[in-house]
């Protein structure tokens, strides 16, 4: 060896580079190969170190997309825990405060108000107030107070609730005649009795019935209401009782269903429902109440499944019609096999979505509200339309700028959807919008179809009351009478008839049948009444519940 070189090595260790010295006598070409190879070792640790930065960019940029869904998430449910439960656009105090006074709770000036209600129709008490006798003297001279013809009259209004006992005799007779066919003693009937050789009388059925069923009222709580009147019944005895009263209402919930079927659209949602009876085919307490809603009936169907099938079995032979909806699945599952079926999508989920959107991510709020404003210009012109008969000029006229306005809303839509810098949530919103245009715009050409699906939504409300209050129902049976209650009471409402008359007339006529399902429920079903009648329902039970 004539020389030694100094030689420069990389060293990877702690992801560092450390330079270390080592002394070797080595020749001139080898000395090149060394600095080729130093070379090559701090090319491939750059290569190295951008890669790993290029890596730790991907990541902060995911962790960051992560992080802000995780935040319109919190937002969301916080929305949905905390929130306002309206869906209109509040303003923030600060512009409430500057740009107009806070409105006062109550009537607002300027509005009309409805007036002074009309009692006229209720029975009369009446009863005249004198002076007590120790007033109707003068206290100076002590001369009697003269009584005057007239009268200054007044009224409250009262209710009287009790409870009481109808104890009957029943008539013994014996026949003067020797004639064979009157042999014995003769007794005069039984009164009429909904449940034979039971002690509970037609207004008790009813009052149960409607509390629990129309006001959604646990019966627990009813029973404990009607013991403060002194009847104390015992809740054993009104469940058993309840059951035997399911054949009286199933000739009437098969009407409804059949008239249902005679409509041309319909509305329909379901929504969950528990049974605490676990059978062959379902062994979870997750029932689902769907409701199909028609122009004068509403129909509510217990099933233990939220698909298609549900549909399929309701309409059975039916083969065309508009089916108003939200955006479930099993609607259009159902189409596929249904052609003949037309969906109409609901735009009140679609201004709920862009909602949404504002609400979860604050800074695409504008955005959102802008959405919303296009869909509210849509409900007022289509509003204004329907106001007026198809062939009028009124109608031309809001016709022709809502299909503009439609226009306009479908080219924006396919403009923003093209633009690379929007949101991906503003894209999914719109995405959705897409797919479901041929759906949200069948009222176009057909103005009797609503916009929206929120009358179906309103019917499962009550569902829902009773949901909370008494958590479902204990067994099947149970079950499917609660949803026949369901029906009768909705539709009754539907048509403006009162419930407690209605309910009493028909228990009354069944009662009187000698306890057993009419032959006839013709006269009881509200599409089948005459003004007459339907007046005569309308009006709260007369005082005497018999007639």
């Amino acid at each position: 060896m004539t020389s030694e070189l100094q030689n420069t090595t990389i060293d990877f260790k702690n992801d560092s580079l450390i330079e270390t010295e080592h002394i070797f006598p080595t020749s001139e070409c080898c000395k090149g190969c060394s600095l080729k190879e130093t070379l090559i070792n701090l090319r491939c640790s750059s290569n190295y170190w951008q890669s790993r930065h290029k890596d730790a960019v991907l990541r902060e940029i995911c962790l960051k997309t992560e992080n802000e869904n995780f935040q319109a998430r919190i937002r969301y449910l916080e929305n949905q825990l905390y929130g306002h439960k309206s869906e209109q656009h509040v303003k923030s105090e600060s512009c409430q405060r500057d740009n107009e006074p806070k409105r006062k709770r109550g009537q607002q000036v300027g509005y009309k108000s409805h007036g002074r209600r009309d009692y006229s129709d209720l029975p009369t008490s009446e009863e005249e107030i004198s002076l007590d006798d120790k007033l109707c003297f003068c206290t100076k001279c002590g001369l009697p107070f003269l009584e005057m013809p007239e009268r200054e009259e007044g009224e409250i209004l009262t209710i009287e609730v009790k409870g009481y006992r109808r104890l009957y005799r029943r008539k013994k007779y014996t026949p003067s005649c020797n004639c064979p066919e009157n042999k014995g003693i003769i007794t005069a009937p039984v009164p009429s009795k909904l449940i034979p050789k039971h002690g509970i009388d037609v207004p008790i059925w009813v009052e149960i019935l409607i509390e629990k069923y129309l006001y959604q009222r646990p019966l627990s709580r009813t029973l404990s209401r009607l013991a403060n009147y002194g009847l104390n019944l015992p809740i054993g005895t009104i469940c058993d009782n309840l059951i035997r009263l399911f054949p009286f209402f199933e000739p009437i919930r098969d009407a409804i269903h059949e008239k249902s079927l005679q409509e041309s659209w319909w509305h329909a949602d379901e929504t969950r429902w528990s049974v605490f009876e676990l059978t062959e085919d379902k062994k979870t307490y997750r029932w689902y109440v769907w409701v199909f809603l028609s122009e004068s009936t509403v129909v509510y169907v217990l099933a233990p499944g939220r698909g298609s099938d549900v549909v399929e079995d309701y309409f059975g032979s039916t083969e065309d019609g508009f089916l108003c909806v939200d955006r479930y699945s099993a609607y259009k599952c159902f189409v596929k096999t249904h052609t003949g079926f037309l969906l109409v999508f609901c735009w009140a989920h679609v201004r709920r979505d862009f909602l949404d959107v504002g609400k979860t991510r604050p800074e695409l709020e504008d955005w959102s509200f802008s959405w919303v404003n296009r869909i509210g210009e849509l409900y007022s012109l289509n509003n204004n339309r329907v106001q007026y008969a198809v062939n009028t000029t009124e109608f031309k006229k809001y016709d022709e700028l809502l299909h503009d306005a439609v226009t306009c809303m479908c080219n924006q839509r396919d403009t923003e959807r093209n633009n690379p810098t929007l949101h991906t949530s503003c894209k999914k919103v719109l995405e959705s919008l897409k797919n479901h245009w041929h759906g949200l715009t069948v009222f176009l050409d057909h103005p009797h179809i609503p916009m929206d699906n929120n009358p179906a939504e309103r019917m499962l409300r009550n569902n829902a009351v009773g949901r909370k209050n008494y958590y479902g129902s204990v067994t099947c049976e149970s079950g499917y009478f609660t949803m026949t209650l369901f029906s009768i009471f909705q539709t009754l409402l539907m048509w403006e008839i009162n419930p407690y008359t209605w309910l009493t007339r028909y228990l009354w006529a069944c009662a009187e049948n000698g306890g057993q399902v009419l032959h006839d429920i013709s006269q009881f079903l509200p599409w089948n009444m005459s003004e007459d009648d339907l007046v005569y329902y309308r009006h709260p039970p007369p005082i005497d519940m018999r007639k």
